[in-house]
């Protein structure tokens, strides 16, 4: 079977668009896990117009091209709610089953057809809906939408509580470091007016200047916390800047690193790796024999708790703007005593060789299980008679 086989057909004649506002509904957002809803996310700082009466409604099994959708496909809805005026809303004719189309438009084969849109196109622009409409794509018999499904659910499904798993013996032992860090805080002044002595974070840290290193190594404060080469990460969970070449500082093992708008989402750590990195960071460098594990896995703490999002002095979507450094530095912090803050920096840099090693096995799973639905959305594989990741690349998961 292949996909040459089955009947092709323009996206016009499969999808239509959807444009209905003034809805009252929740606001949702187009992901790369597709639409959620804006309660539904974890993000801590969200400032819609107050008007919303432009946005557009999004019903559950619609499909909507956001700004990012030539990099993660077509999101798929599972939810009711209102979308920004940006994104394009797409609802399937009777022939269409959104659930096959769901992997279809984060097959691989897909991915790259949208990315051919956009040539020439500043990364996040929208991908034209004129050109999307002229796409010819498969339209396999309903029977086989379904089987395909089918077969994919029940495949994702597997793949992704294997996944979990391995992540959640990495969870408990960061859980265990945070509740240690946020006991801390409790104990200090930022909780107990008679607790101990909090102090402004410059007396803490101090910010470098630091030239530009001769490396080609790209280094990002990712969402989750770590701060390493986006070579090595190879994965979503950062902001991109507008370029990805080394803007003006360099960055060395154990530096501090904090990104000046994406911080308030986790994106604080100290550096496992080399490199340079964009202005839009505070590079720094402990006081007085401090950790630097320590101080990255607080603030780190202290800012998915909201806390470092109180002193912005403005805001946008997603963000929160802290790149003054005279506002950053001036933030109270608790003080906590060099012995205590290296024995926690020894459990978070214990932690790492698991990190790396479920970060690796993951990203093959990852490339597996898009190898599978790309396989299969596009009729490389009998989903009556395989036998999941094996019949992709001889490996049995």
């Amino acid at each position: 079977m292949s996909e040459v086989a089955w009947s092709k057909v323009r996206s016009r004649f499969a999808f239509h668009q959807r444009d209905v506002r003034g809805v009252n509904a929740p606001l949702a957002s187009a992901t790369k896990e597709g639409v959620l809803l804006r309660d539904d996310m974890d993000v801590a700082v969200w400032n819609p117009s107050s008007d919303v009466s432009n946005y557009k409604l999004v019903e559950r099994d619609d499909f909507v091209i956001g700004l990012r959708s030539f990099q993660h496909g077509i999101s798929h809805s599972k939810v009711r709610g209102i979308v920004s005026p940006a994104y394009t809303v797409l609802r399937g004719a009777e022939s269409i089953n959104p659930n096959f189309f769901k992997y279809y438009f984060r097959s691989s084969v897909f991915i790259s057809r949208l990315a051919n849109l956009t040539q020439g196109i500043r990364q996040g622009q929208a991908i034209d809906i004129e050109a999307f409409s002229n796409l010819e794509i498969p339209i396999p018999s309903l029977s086989e939408q379904n089987r395909i499904a089918a077969f994919l659910d029940a495949e994702t499904s597997r793949i992704d509580s294997l996944v979990d798993s391995q992540l959640r013996t990495l969870r408990t032992l960061e859980e265990r470091v945070d509740s240690q860090i946020l006991e801390l805080i409790g104990k200090s002044r930022l909780v107990d007016p008679f607790g101990k002595v909090s102090i402004p974070l410059r007396r803490m840290l101090r910010k470098l200047n630091r030239p530009t290193l001769r490396t080609g190594e790209v280094i990002t404060a990712f969402r989750d916390g770590q701060v390493t080469s986006r070579r090595i990460r190879r994965s979503e969970g950062y902001t991109l800047t507008v370029s990805a070449e080394p803007q003006g500082q360099g960055v060395l093992v154990g530096d501090v690193v904090i990104h000046g708008l994406d911080g308030f989402a986790g994106a604080i750590g100290d550096s496992e790796t080399s490199g340079n990195c964009s202005p839009v960071y505070h590079v720094c460098t402990p006081i007085n024999e401090g950790n630097p594990s320590f101080y990255g896995r607080l603030l780190r703490v202290l800012a998915v708790n909201n806390y470092l999002g109180l002193f912005a002095i403005s805001t946008r979507e997603r963000a929160v703007d802290l790149r003054s450094w005279d506002l950053l530095g001036g933030i109270p912090v608790p003080e906590v005593d060099c012995l205590l803050q290296h024995e926690i920096g020894s459990q978070i840099v214990g932690t790492r060789p698991l990190q790396k090693e479920v970060m690796r096995f993951n990203e093959r799973i990852a490339e597996r299980r898009q190898a599978l639905i790309t396989a299969a959305v596009t009729g490389q594989i009998d989903v009556t008679t395989a036998r999941g990741l094996s019949d992709v690349d001889g490996v049995k998961v």
